[in-house]
């Protein structure tokens, strides 16, 4: 279960990793990005693993998990927003109209992206405005800080939304797993160990 509950931590860092990217450089790793995206898709999975299609899917995530754990030089932005998006989880559970809304969303985009691909230009738009129809309509709503020139472009805009999606399907399924913020706090060392040892196996994994 500590091993699922990382998976799924990875994911929610892969996803805002990703966000950060795009938001200070207006681009970021296309192979990271759609196990991200079609994370969101898979409601119904056997396994955390298979959400990302495996755990070379979320070597980012580990990678980004690790760094915010361990390193002296983390990236605050990523730490805030982490903290705003499990906030937002948390907001999306005592919704549920929200939350029923948000599952029809996704099944009816689903459809759509088994024909063009998780991350089309077509299937991000709709994401991005079914994040608007249902989170940021739950306050507090998500701040991405960012360089005005990125953030100003509609399509940039939509892939981030996107992600913000992903982000929350790896929070919710995090939470479904038993992990919790004092979780976070008290199991720093224990869950760095374990996202090396997840890292370890998708690297061997990848061949």
């Amino acid at each position: 279960m500590n091993e699922q509950r990382i998976i799924a931590l990875a994911g929610l860092f892969q996803a805002l990793a990703l966000v950060r990217r795009l938001a200070l450089q207006g681009q970021c790793e296309p192979a990271a990005l759609d196990s991200s995206i079609a994370s969101v898709f898979k409601l119904d999975a056997d396994s955390v693993a298979d959400v990302y299609g495996g755990l070379g899917g979320i070597s980012l995530g580990l990678k980004t998990l690790i760094h915010q754990i361990d390193a002296p030089d983390r990236d605050l932005g990523i730490t805030q927003l982490a903290v705003a998006v499990l906030r937002l989880e948390r907001r999306l559970a005592r919704q549920p109209r929200v939350r029923d809304a948000l599952r029809e969303g996704l099944v009816a985009i689903s459809r759509q992206a088994e024909h063009l691909g998780s991350t089309h230009a077509t299937v991000l738009g709709r994401l991005s405005e079914l994040y608007a129809a249902t989170l940021s309509t739950l306050r507090p709503r998500v701040v991405v800080q960012g360089n005005p020139l990125y953030l100003t472009q509609p399509a940039q805009v939509e892939r981030i939304r996107a992600i913000l999606l992903a982000a929350v399907r790896a929070a919710v399924l995090w939470r479904q797993l038993g992990g919790s913020h004092w979780g976070l706090l008290l199991r720093r060392r224990q869950n760095a160990m374990l996202a090396r040892g997840l890292l370890a196996r998708a690297v061997i994994d990848s061949g």
